[in-house]
């Protein structure tokens, strides 16, 4: 539709990129320039404060450049036994957070606000709980080694769509909420908006 505003995806994340290009949703990236480490503070333990607080920092920075185009922040954070957990920096850090998660439930807290003119204009939070198996520790090692890197980009430090589904024993939750996009609430958002075809 020519007459429909532009949607603009504030995120460097590819799987959020490739779910709405699945989904045959035009769209533009422009990296969202929010100091995640410093939006962070004083958010310990609530996970889905601080996804919510995330995403909509990231959907009004980019917005105030935008104009009227209808940007979309989104943003997961993880928290297991109370504790806060990003991305790891190394598959040495992956290791060390796959073995706490082993044999429990972690959850998973994946935001996604829209913005127009500087302006949040919609959010919706939602989570996903997910149990690891009680794996052992030669079936880590080998689970490192054949994903590699891969999992530096997952907080989770896995990709269901890949090996890392092999993981787990229970997974409770909407599939893009585990990738860290909950596209039907923004579907049914942007349709009302006139921002996709009804």
């Amino acid at each position: 539709m020519s007459d429909t505003p532009t949607l603009v995806l504030a995120s460097r994340s590819g799987v959020r990129a490739m779910l709405l290009e699945n989904a045959g949703v035009s769209f533009r990236v422009e990296v969202s320039p929010v100091d995640e480490a410093e939006a962070k503070m004083g958010f310990e333990g609530n996970g889905t404060a601080l996804a919510q607080h995330l995403a909509e920092l990231k959907a009004q920075a980019v917005s105030a450049e935008a104009r009227d185009q209808f940007v979309i922040g989104a943003d997961q954070v993880l928290t297991c036994d109370a504790r806060l957990f990003d991305k790891p920096r190394d598959l040495d850090e992956a290791r060390k957070n796959l073995s706490f998660f082993r044999g429990k439930t972690h959850t998973l807290h994946s935001a996604v606000a829209v913005a127009r003119s500087g302006k949040i204009v919609w959010g919706h939070v939602t989570q996903a709980h997910l149990t690891m198996r009680d794996f052992s520790d030669d079936y880590l090692d080998h689970y490192i080694r054949r994903t590699g890197e891969k999992i530096l980009s997952s907080v989770g430090c896995y990709q269901l769509e890949g090996p890392g589904v092999q993981l787990f024993e229970r997974i409770e939750g909407d599939y893009f909420t585990i990738l860290g996009l909950p596209l039907m609430p923004l579907f049914d958002y942007l349709r009302k908006e006139g921002a996709l075809e009804t």
